[in-house]
């Protein structure tokens, strides 16, 4: 194989090539070279990027490529200028995509030794792996521990066995004559029986009468039924026994 590097190609072939395949290109030139048209507040730079294409949002009408270089009308703050940029200030011609070429020889020597006196970036580091969690035995509960535990498990369940009082809401009582509802699971307690009340012998106060008017006692015969006197009412505290 020949050590002899093969030229690199013109500038102006590459500029037409990426100007015809891609939407724009970005032009890297050295504003400070004789011959450059560009305001006046980048000719003391060692860089200037430029972007140009013939098929941008915004057109660029008058963009010429000739032998010379490339000229064009370009906006800067919103303000047209015209900017001539020949080939021998012009060192990279990169697309969209960063697809281009560099000419190392057009350079600025100032920005070859800034890029030169960069240091190297160093690949990023692989973040530390982080330790296993180590599995720590656990000792067997003691005598103690266990009963505790039983105490505790009887307590509870005495508490689930006492019955539990609900208050009563102000809109649930018993009206009148309205019975109490009672539980179906709870017992039916028998009533006593009530015994009834004796009664005291009632006295005729037809004796009272006789003794009265001075009679002989003795009993007077029973007038018949339609005749006399009609049969008294019983008080209401008697009850007729059959």
């Amino acid at each position: 194989m020949s050590d002899v590097q093969r030229p690199l190609p013109p500038k102006k072939d590459v500029a037409l090539a990426l100007l015809e395949r891609e939407p724009s290109v970005f032009i890297h030139l050295d504003p400070r070279r004789p011959g450059v048209s560009v305001p006046k507040w980048f000719t003391g730079q060692p860089q200037l990027i430029l972007q140009v294409g013939m098929n941008m949002a915004i057109a660029i009408p008058d963009l010429k490529v000739d032998d010379d270089g490339i000229s064009c009308t370009l906006s800067f703050n919103r303000a047209p200028f015209w900017c001539r940029l020949p080939w021998h200030a012009i060192w990279a011609l990169v697309s969209e995509d960063q697809r281009g070429m560099v000419w190392p020889e057009d350079i600025p020597a100032d920005l070859a030794a800034q890029k030169q006196q960069r240091p190297a970036v160093a690949p990023p580091q692989k973040p530390a792996k982080r330790p296993r969690p180590r599995l720590a035995a656990v000792a067997p509960p003691s005598g103690d521990d266990e009963r505790s535990d039983e105490a505790a498990d009887e307590a509870r369940a005495r508490d689930r066995a006492r019955p539990q009082l609900e208050p009563v809401e102000a809109g649930e009582r018993l009206g009148a004559g309205e019975a109490p509802a009672r539980d179906a699971g709870a017992p039916v307690r028998a009533l006593a029986p009530v015994p009834a009340p004796a009664l005291a012998p009632v006295r005729s106060t037809e004796g009272r009468e006789d003794d009265e008017s001075g009679g002989s006692g003795e009993p007077e015969p029973k007038p018949r039924q339609g005749a006399g006197k009609p049969k008294r009412e019983l008080p209401p505290y008697l009850r007729v026994i059959k």
